[in-house]
Order: structure tokens, then sequence, then C-alpha cells
């Protein structure tokens, strides 16, 4: 295991990241607001199959962060800045959440640089409702105001796991740059629709997975990511909400395994 500090070209500065393993490149981006710790239960085992960097994304644990207001677009350009300091000319990439924002993305506009692409309790196309919630939440990060609460009582049930879980996020943020963590969940809030119409362009194998009890990061929103890409499958673990991959690890796990291991140019079906 190597914990590193890419040094990334101008203008996007440091990026944290841990690498283990050998073999075929795989990158793991986590969500607003987490750290690339947030991956530890998934990082071991997908390192017996696959060379894993898990990076923190920008203003977030050792990362740099990027300008207020940046957007989406603006992580994706950040991400190439990434692959270019590792020497990588394409990556499977998963992401959660966040994260899988900017997975989807990059997938729509980089295909060339994307082998598989792996969604966790992504979002697509909220309603209008969800939309404004989300945007109400942002401008209430952007003043300097932290509600750790209302996120955590969403994320996570009542279960053992779920509350072991909870208290390792609940460092995460509390913890977290306000002004990366504002930065980024504003990208998030307007970001869900920005390449949600370029799914049907993208051909490697997709796996877009949630929880079944997700209320933002629906079952129907990775039903619809899956059914829109060529090459998709759709997964929803039953009983667990946001945070997914620490609370069923080891499900969550089997299925990025499956995934790696998808021939690119065979059709799944769910």
């Amino acid at each position: 295991m190597t914990s590193t500090t890419l040094r990334l070209s101008e203008p996007y500065g440091p990026a944290h990241c841990r690498i283990e393993g050998e073999g075929t490149p795989l990158l793991l981006i986590h969500g607003v607001g987490m750290q690339l710790a947030a991956w530890e239960p998934q990082i071991a085992a997908l390192a017996q199959d696959a060379r894993v960097i898990a990076v923190d994304m920008p203003g977030h644990g050792r990362s740099a962060p990027l300008p207020e207001d940046s957007d989406l677009p603006a992580y994706l350009d950040w991400l190439d800045a990434v692959l270019d300091a590792l020497e990588l000319e394409a990556v499977s990439i998963a992401g959660h959440s966040m994260g899988a924002l900017i997975v989807g993305g990059y997938a729509i506009t980089r295909p060339e640089r994307v082998t598989r692409a792996a969604l966790l309790n992504a979002v697509h196309c909220r309603s209008a409702e969800a939309r404004a919630a989300v945007e109400a939440r942002a401008d209430i990060i952007r003043a300097g105001k932290m509600d750790l609460q209302t996120p955590l009582s969403r994320w996570f049930g009542d279960s053992a796991a779920d509350a072991e879980a909870c208290a390792l996020v609940s460092g995460w943020l509390s913890s977290v740059d306000p002004r990366g963590y504002a930065t980024a969940y504003g990208a998030f809030a307007r970001g869900d629709a920005t390449y949600a119409d370029g799914w049907s362009s993208v051909s490697c194998p997709v796996l877009a997975l949630t929880g079944e009890g997700d209320p933002n990061s629906t079952p129907a929103m990775s039903r619809a990511i899956a059914d829109a890409a060529q090459n998709g499958l759709a997964v929803v673990i039953d009983g667990h909400r946001h945070m997914v991959n620490l609370t069923a690890p080891d499900a969550v796990t089997a299925h990025l395994r499956r995934w790696l291991n998808t021939p690119e140019a065979r059709k799944d079906c769910a």
C-alpha cells in the first residue's frame, strides 16, 4: 500500500491518493464530505484483481480545493489532470454519490479514457422538488452552516452496521474543509442533469448500484442510468441506504469485482 501526493498540472494543486495492488487500474472517487478512507472496505479486496487508486476529491482529505462555485465540468477537468499525473490513458472508475456524478460525466464526455464505469448511489435527473431541496441545502452550506444530523438521518438506519458506519461518516463530515465541502456540494446540487442525456452513447460496462432505502439516489435513478447505457446493469441492495458500501461492504465489493471482470463487449442484463 502506498500513500502518495500527485503533483497535478496547473491550476489544480496536489491530489492525495492511496495505491494498492497490481494489474488493471481502478480509480475510486468518494462522495461529498467524505475522504478516500470511505473506500476502506473495498480497497484490499479489489486490489486482488486490480491496481486500486483511491483519491481524495478536491477540497477533501489532503487534496487541494477547486475555485469556489466550480461546477461539475471543473471536476472532470481535475480528473483529466489526475489520470495524466498517474500516466494512465484509460481506467476503470467507480464513484460514490458526488463521485458517481464525476464518473458518469467522465464516461460520457471522455469515453476513450474509461474502460468501465461504476456509479454507487448516483443521482440522476432529480424532480423539481428534490432539486429545490438540495439547492437550498447547498446555499446553507455555502453560508458556513454545518448540519450533520439531516444527512446522517437520511443515510443510515438503526442496525449495528449502520451505527458503526455513521460514526465514521460523522467524523469525516466534522473534519472536512468547509470551503471545499461547499464547492463540491454546490456542484453536486447543480450537476444531476448536466450530462444525463448522454448515457445512450456510453458503450463500456456500466454498473449502477444503490440501496433500496436511499431516498435521494433512488433505485429508479440507478435503473434509468443502466437502461440508458448500452451495456448497463442496475443493482439494488435491499435494506440499505446511501452509504451502502460501508453498511453492506461484502455485497458491494462482490458486485464491483464482477463488474471489473465484465468483458467490455458484452451486454449485461439485470
